[in-house]
C-alpha cells in the first residue's frame, strides 16, 4: 500500500504499480497514471476498432479473414500506454501551477515535489521515444500520419486558458487511433476511417465532460474552463446529443466499409445498439454533483469500447463462416 506523502488523491492505494516497482519509481508510474488503466484504454479503442473494421472493406475470401491483426493490435496496446503516459507527463509539465491549485490533483508529482521538472521531462522523452519505436513498424504513410497528431497532443493542454471546449481537443488527440488502424491496414484513408474519427471525438467529448464535473469548482475558482462548466445542469441533454452523434457516425463508418464488400455485418451494428444502451444508462444515471459517481460512469466506457470491438470481432467471423452471402 502507498503511504498518504507518497499517493495521488485520485489515484488507487491498492495497485500493482506499488506492489511491482520500486518505491523510487512510483512517482514516475503515477506521472504516466500506469495505476490508471482506463486512460490507456479510451486511448486505445478508437485504434482497435480501426483496425476491426478496416479489414472489413474487402470481402472475405481463402487469404483474406477480414480479422484484425494480432499484430497491430499489440502495437497498439503498447503505443497507447507509452503515449497515453508521455501525454499526462506533458500535460502536467504545462499544468504544474494549475494542478497545485485544484483539491484533486495537487499531491501529483510535479505539484507536490515529489519529481523535479528536468526529471520529469527525461521521463517525457523515454515515453516518446517508446512509442516512436513502436510507430516506425508501421508502413510510411501510417508513421507520417502518427507524427502529424502530435500537433493535437501539443495545444491540448492550454486550450483549458482559452476556450470552454478542451473536451474537443481532447477528443481530436485522443480519437486519432481511428485514422491510424484503417492507415496501418491500407495505407491510406478513407471516408469510412474519417467517419469512425468523427465519431470517436464525439465520443471522447461525452465521456470527459463527464470526468470534468469532477473539477467543476475549483476549475471556477482557478479560472479553468470545461465542457462540464459550459453544459452545467444541461450536461444531460448535451450529453445525449454527443453520444447521439457518435453512435450515428459509427453507423456511418460501418455502412461505408461495407458499400462493395457485403461487411460489416448484423454482429457489427448489434454491438452498436447494446454500446447506444450503455451510453443511455450513462445518462440516465449521471449526477453531475457526485463526484464519486462522475467518475465510475467515466470508467465505464471502458466497456463501451469491449462492446463496439467485440461487435466487429463476431462480424468478422460471421462473415467467414457464410462467405458466398456476400
Amino acid at each position: 500500500m502507498v503511504h498518504s506523502g507518497e499517493r495521488v488523491a485520485d489515484a488507487p492505494s491498492y495497485n500493482w504499480v506499488y506492489r511491482a516497482l520500486p518505491r523510487v519509481l512510483w512517482p514516475y508510474a503515477q506521472l504516466a497514471r500506469w495505476d490508471r488503466p482506463i486512460g490507456w484504454q479510451l486511448l486505445m479503442w478508437p485504434c482497435w476498432w480501426s483496425a476491426a473494421l478496416a479489414p472489413q472493406w474487402a470481402a472475405p475470401s481463402a487469404v483474406h479473414t477480414g480479422l484484425p491483426s494480432l499484430w497491430h493490435l499489440a502495437l497498439f496496446l503498447i503505443g497507447a500506454i507509452a503515449m497515453r503516459g508521455a501525454g499526462c507527463t506533458y500535460n502536467d509539465l504545462v499544468d504544474h501551477k494549475v494542478d497545485a491549485q485544484v483539491a484533486r490533483t495537487r499531491s501529483r508529482p510535479l505539484p507536490s515535489g515529489r519529481v523535479s521538472r528536468g526529471r520529469a521531462k527525461m521521463f517525457l522523452v523515454l515515453q516518446s521515444l517508446a512509442g516512436l519505436a513502436v510507430l516506425l513498424q508501421f508502413n510510411l504513410f501510417a508513421v507520417g500520419l502518427g507524427i502529424l497528431s502530435l500537433a493535437t497532443v501539443a495545444i491540448y493542454p492550454f486550450l483549458k486558458r482559452v476556450t470552454d471546449w478542451p473536451q474537443l481537443g481532447l477528443g481530436l488527440a485522443f480519437s486519432w487511433g481511428a485514422l491510424m488502424g484503417w492507415a496501418a491496414y491500407w495505407g491510406s484513408l478513407s471516408l469510412a476511417a474519417l467517419a469512425l474519427y468523427a465519431g470517436s471525438i464525439l465520443w471522447t467529448i461525452g465521456y470527459d465532460t463527464i470526468y470534468a464535473h469532477q473539477d467543476r469548482e475549483d476549475d471556477a475558482l482557478v479560472g479553468v474552463r470545461s465542457t462540464a462548466r459550459l453544459f452545467g445542469e444541461r450536461t444531460k441533454p448535451a450529453l445525449a446529443i454527443l453520444y447521439l452523434g457518435a453512435i450515428l457516425c459509427f453507423a456511418t463508418a460501418f455502412a461505408l466499409t461495407g458499400a462493395g464488400s457485403g461487411g460489416p455485418t448484423w454482429p457489427a451494428y448489434a454491438g452498436l445498439a447494446i454500446g447506444a444502451g450503455q451510453m443511455i444508462w450513462q445518462i440516465r444515471t449521471l449526477d453531475i454533483d457526485d463526484g464519486e459517481q462522475c467518475l465510475k460512469l467515466f470508467k465505464s466506457n471502458a466497456l463501451f469500447g469491449w462492446i463496439i470491438f467485440l461487435g466487429l470481432v463476431f462480424s468478422a467471423l460471421w462473415m467467414l463462416s457464410f462467405p458466398f452471402a456476400y
